[in-house]
């Protein structure tokens, strides 16, 4: 009975995390809507893309204790979020799937310091959020290389409202413009830690709950 317990309460977990995953990550490619925010924008779609990342994949990483699942549940956001944008681009939202798979290599990097570490739990809390930090970041640039130009799209398909407070006052030219990879990386790889070992204590707390 407990064996069937703690298997449920970690699909449990694992469908939580990733569908919050996908709705924190659904709309992070819409900077390019936000023309006078895009690298604001896209700093803070960064960070909480690389957060949600590895709490979930952590989580996963340490439940299993088989280097490549932190990979997989990568895959398992990708292809949610596939699902769910997909239906966006059949009503006409603009919309690339060259975008999401930005977190694969990431997730690769996280299995990499678990299988060369021989699966430290500790080394994967701070080498593996401190790669996941910065490097994600990194890849999502791939967002501002494949999708259409912001103006155009921005212009093509105009949003019928704008939430308060992303309404531009003026345009933040130099707020965040001088290098938003840099910024995002350099926030990430501090946080990326935190969460990674955010998502190592659930896993403790799994078994706990399931032991009372």
């Amino acid at each position: 009975l407990m064996v069937w317990l703690r298997r449920c309460t970690h699909y449990l977990f694992i469908v939580v995390v990733a569908v919050n995953s996908t709705l924190l990550t659904i709309n992070a490619g819409d900077y390019i809507f936000y023309t006078d925010w895009a690298w604001t924008s896209y700093t803070v779609f960064s960070i909480s893309q690389t957060l949600m990342l590895i709490v979930g994949a952590c989580y996963y990483l340490t439940f299993t204790g088989v280097p490549g699942t932190a990979t997989y549940y990568a895959l398992i956001m990708t292809v949610y979020t596939w699902v769910a944008k997909g239906a966006w681009f059949s009503l006409g939202y603009p919309y690339d799937f060259i975008v999401t798979p930005v977190w694969l290599p990431s997730a690769m990097l996280l299995d990499l310091v678990y299988w060369a570490t021989k699966k430290n739990k500790h080394s994967l809390i701070l080498f593996g959020g401190v790669l996941v930090g910065m490097s994600l970041p990194l890849f999502n640039m791939v967002n501002l290389i494949t999708v259409a130009d912001p103006l155009e799209t921005a212009f093509k398909y105009p949003r019928p409202t704008l939430p308060p407070y992303m309404t531009p006052i003026e345009p933040q030219v130099g707020k965040f413009y001088n290098s938003p990879v840099a910024l995002g990386a350099g926030a990430g790889a501090v946080l990326g830690c935190t969460f990674a070992a955010l998502g190592c204590k659930l896993n403790t707390w799994t078994y706990r709950w399931m032991a009372a």
